[in-house]
């Protein structure tokens, strides 16, 4: 592991990014300790505030782990898919609140990610799964529930509908396309969707899956996404006739 001290960039941005460099190589494997502060000191010939801000910077990765005592020090930690989703999600919503993508855009890639899903799901899906979607969707028609706690459940059965596929890969790549879209579906549909036609169509996604019939999953989720750039059309249309009024 090398750094350039010539190198403009910060120092221990230059260490942690050799470090990680290593770990994705497989020349740090999992599990294997790092050496001593005073050691990566030495061997990257900085001093060791230097070093300890770099494995900070690793540590807020989840990519090293610290354990104190006499056995203790850094430890280059297993990076689960499900400790990457936060991560993920943020950066997806901060794309598409700092970027001028159309609800339409958000809305298609979101129906498409998902529906290539649903062969999968239908095959794969387990007792728990299924459990999860049918509990959201009996939550949904709950009278009295909150538009936030409505879009929650949304969110909640849509990630089972993903999770189904049993695919690791799809599941970490859907949670931008499936929570990080949310807040910007929310904003344009949050009050004007009817709940009775989603709960309709979340219960009938549900009932394929469980019959493993992944052509009907399909369609019913089609329809989802058409419903929802239609109610989509219709909010827009009805601010732009209202600022035109004004």
């Amino acid at each position: 592991m090398k750094i350039d001290p010539a190198n403009p960039a910060d120092l221990s941005a230059q260490i942690a990014k050799a470090i990680r460099d290593a770990i994705i190589s497989g020349a740090l494997p999992v599990d294997e300790r790092l050496p001593s502060e005073a050691e990566l000191a030495e061997q990257f010939d900085v001093s060791r505030p230097t070093v300890r801000e770099a494995l900070k910077r690793l540590a807020a990765q989840s990519l090293i782990r610290t354990q104190r005592g006499a056995t203790g020090g850094a430890f280059v930690n297993r990076l689960r898919f499900e400790d990457a989703y936060g991560q993920q999600i943020t950066t997806s919503t901060l794309l598409l609140s700092m970027n001028d993508v159309s609800f339409a855009t958000a809305c298609e890639a979101r129906y498409a990610l998902e529906r290539a899903c649903a062969p999968l799901s239908a095959a794969r899906r387990t007792a728990d799964h299924l459990a999860t979607m049918r509990a959201e969707a009996h939550r949904q028609s709950q009278p009295g529930l909150t538009d936030e706690a409505f879009c929650a459940s949304d969110v909640a059965f849509h990630r089972a509908l993903v999770d189904a596929a049993g695919n690791p890969v799809l599941s970490y790549q859907l949670a931008g396309a499936v929570e990080a879209m949310q807040p910007l579906m929310n904003m344009i549909t949050f009050s004007a969707r009817d709940r009775e036609r989603i709960i309709a169509l979340h219960t009938a996604i549900a009932d394929a899956i469980e019959a493993q019939d992944s052509a009907q999953a399909d369609e019913n989720l089609a329809n989802l996404a058409a419903y929802t750039q239609e109610l989509a059309q219709d909010v827009i249309a009805k601010r732009a006739a209202k600022a035109r009024e004004k």
